[in-house]
């Protein structure tokens, strides 16, 4: 299987949440309260994903209200939480987004995720992943989960789409002009 192929074809990326949007470390307040960490970089690659026409949804085994107002801050509408059959969940999914199977990648990083692993077009996991889903992903990140590894994962389906370059566009704009020390060069 050739992972930049299967990224070319890919319209919906789902996410797994704890142990890839979050490093999947649970921390819990002397109140009672659940603390999770989200990394900026993610969440940013997320956003470009959306803005070159790739949807984001989320399909996770754990309910959080903290995930609520990530997925809200982010604008991702596709949310699935509380499901451990993710499988079942991603059947529910497609009901209402329908897609081939082809043109969705899952990224995951546990036993739960690989029902749905091995009937994507892409299966995708980060660095610090079970021994055995880094065994059945078709690619996977440098960086663990919480760490930016989703955002290594969109630059990867962007560039294979050739659309790496139009999304950073917006944020080099300017930069080529100027050299390593930030003073412009001046062009005859």
């Amino acid at each position: 299987m050739n992972p930049e192929a299967a990224a070319r074809q890919i319209r919906l990326l789902l996410l797994d949440v704890d142990g890839v949007l979050t490093d999947g470390r649970l921390y819990y307040g002397n109140h009672g309260e659940e603390l999770k960490a989200f990394h900026i970089q993610d969440g940013l690659g997320i956003k470009l994903l959306q803005r070159q026409g790739i949807a984001v949804g989320i399909i996770t085994g754990r309910t959080s209200k903290l995930l609520e107002r990530r997925t809200a801050e982010l604008g991702i509408e596709l949310v699935i939480q509380g499901r451990e059959d993710k499988s079942n969940a991603l059947n529910e999914m497609l009901k209402t987004h329908p897609l081939p199977l082809e043109q969705i990648a899952f990224m995951g990083d546990d036993l739960p995720d690989l029902p749905v692993m091995a009937r994507v077009g892409l299966a995708l996991t980060v660095a610090n992943c079970s021994t055995t889903v880094a065994h059945h992903a078709h690619w996977q990140a440098t960086r663990g989960g919480g760490e930016g590894a989703v955002r290594e994962a969109a630059e990867f389906i962007l560039a294979a789409q050739g659309k790496l370059d139009a999304a950073l566009a917006s944020y080099l704009a300017g930069y080529s002009n100027k050299d390593r020390n930030g003073s412009v060069e001046s062009h005859p």
